[in-house]
């Protein structure tokens, strides 16, 4: 029999109070904004003064002028890349080819200079 009784019978835990006293969860978006008055528009950022909106998945310069580059030059510079890669594409391309075609003539070289040996063997015998 324990001293000070059982020790191993567990306390009632309190209830647990309720995460937000608040309704402003179950209100909708347009609610919301007439109800604080807050404005949900796309993100911005500012990043070395260089003004950033956030629209359809990108970051996009709000000035028109990125970093000292405008917009010709990015979408020419994203068409030159592009076209490299494509170029590097073929490139790699034709090394598999021209590697596969090596290694099959040394397959073959292997095979005739084995078929070789093999003959030369049987006519020392002879």
């Amino acid at each position: 029999m324990p001293f000070f009784g059982n020790t191993f019978s567990p306390k009632k835990t309190p209830p647990r109070k309720s995460a937000s006293l608040s309704n402003l969860h179950s209100l909708d978006r347009s609610a919301r904004e007439v109800e604080l008055g807050l404005e949900y528009g796309s993100p911005t950022m500012n990043l070395a003064g260089q003004s950033l909106k956030f629209e359809n998945g990108q970051w996009i310069a709000e000035t028109g002028v990125s970093g000292g580059v405008d917009r010709r030059e990015v979408q020419r510079l994203r068409r030159r890349n592009q076209q490299l890669e494509e170029e590097n594409n073929l490139l790699r391309l034709k090394v598999d080819i021209l590697l596969d075609m090596l290694s099959e003539s040394t397959a073959e070289s292997h095979l005739m200079e084995k078929e070789l040996d093999e003959l030369r063997i049987s006519r020392k015998r002879k």
